[in-house]
This record gives C-alpha cells, structure tokens and sequence, in this order.
C-alpha cells in the first residue's frame, strides 16, 4: 500500500507482468477506485493469425516519455496514483504487454486516465511491435501507426 502522497511508477522490462503487485503499488486510503488495464497478445488481428510479438524500443526515450504521460494524466485527471509497465521482448499469444493501474477518488476520473493513457502509449512511446504472422510474414509496427489500428 502507498502512501497519500501521489505516486507514479513506470518500467519497461523483459519479465512477466505481475498485475496484482502494479495494484498494490498504487493501493491507498485515500484511492476509492482502481483501474487496472491488461493488454494481451491477441491472436487475430484485422482478420490476420499472429504467431507472436516482438516489441522493441528505445528505453531512455519510452521510460521519459511514460513519466512524462503519467505526470500529464495525474494532472489532467486528477488521480492519485499510477503504476505503468511495458514488455520487451518475445511475446506468446496471451501474455500481457502493456498494464497500467490507476488509483483516484472516484472511478470517474481513474477509467478516464487509464484509457487516455493507453491511447497516448499507442501514439507517442517509442516501443515498435513486431507482428510474427501464420503466413510466415513479419511487420513492423510503429507506435502512431498501432495506435490509429487499435
């Protein structure tokens, strides 16, 4: 459990993603609300048989501009705190890619973060995807391009 004085946690990391800890980083007494989002390896994608993913990226760049989403988002939303943790790496079908939690008074305002935040990721971090498709093809896919597919 956090304290009550607000809170931003983001890593990039090649490990499973613990959620239950992301939910604990951002528990507090004074959070009525937790959001928490999981994006998972889907296995269709546009009509499309995906393998798997690869997600690479530039790690100074993504970790500042994660910081920088999620000092925008408590801000803007008025949350008290936000946990955020991408994968790099091989990805398998179902595993999760991205989280990102969210606590605030009210679930108002934590739905609204968590969602702008996964748009602005999509758009902005310098994090590319590579789709490993069933035709045996590969694709590049860079953030902005992801986030107008999504």
């Amino acid at each position: 459990m956090t304290t009550g004085i607000p809170s931003i946690e983001v890593t990039l990391t090649k490990d499973v993603i613990d959620s239950q800890r992301l939910v604990d980083a951002v528990t507090s007494k004074d959070s009525g609300a937790i959001v928490l989002f999981l994006g998972n390896v889907r296995e269709m994608t546009t009509g499309r048989q995906t393998l798997w993913l690869e997600y690479d990226g530039h790690r100074e760049l993504a970790q500042a501009e994660l910081e920088r989403l999620a000092e925008t988002a408590m801000s803007d939303f008025g949350v008290h705190h936000i946990a955020i943790i991408h994968r790099l790496g091989k990805l398998e079908l179902a595993e999760t890619a991205v989280a990102i939690c969210v606590a605030s008074g009210h679930r108002k305002e934590a739905f609204a973060a968590c969602s702008w935040l996964m748009d602005r990721i999509k758009e902005t971090v310098p994090i590319w995807k590579k789709e490993n498709w069933a035709d045996g093809s590969t694709e590049w896919v860079h953030p902005s391009a992801e986030g107008a597919r999504s």
